[in-house]
């Protein structure tokens, strides 16, 4: 079952907030390098809300990255207490929900999936599917 309408808009409401703060109030060096709020899942009772962060560092090896994701995680963590306040006095909310931060890998994912296509002959599958529907048609 989906998510609801009003922890859809909700989510949506959080996402804008934490993004319009790191990039004005939030001056923490973790946070430093080009992150972004990739969206908000908020439970039906609106006391957690799960926020997925994506980085754009494509070129850096695995340990560099795990690193680096750690840190920026450690970040938001310790911010997130003005998050929480924030969104609380932005949002008018009787419970502000606590807030969980996870890294968002499907860009990684969707660039992995886009060079395994890449690498795949389509024109020749498609003129083997051919040849069988004209092999069919006789």
């Amino acid at each position: 079952m989906g998510k609801g309408y009003r922890a859809g808009r909700l989510g949506e409401e959080i996402r804008k907030i934490i993004s319009s703060m790191l990039l004005s109030q939030i001056k923490d060096p973790r946070l430093s390098s080009m992150i972004s709020i990739s969206g908000v899942d908020v439970t039906k009772d609106g006391s957690y809300a799960t926020v997925y962060v994506s980085t754009l560092d494509f070129s850096k090896n695995k340990e560099e990255k795990e690193a680096n994701e750690k840190e920026i995680l450690a970040g938001l963590e310790s911010a997130s207490g003005v998050f929480r306040k924030e969104v609380g006095r932005q949002i008018r909310m009787r419970r502000v929900p606590q807030l969980i931060f996870k890294m968002d890998h499907s860009m990684e994912y969707g660039k992995h999936i886009e060079d395994i296509l890449s690498t795949m002959d389509f024109d020749s599958y498609q003129k083997d599917e051919e040849e069988d529907f004209d092999d069919f048609l006789e």
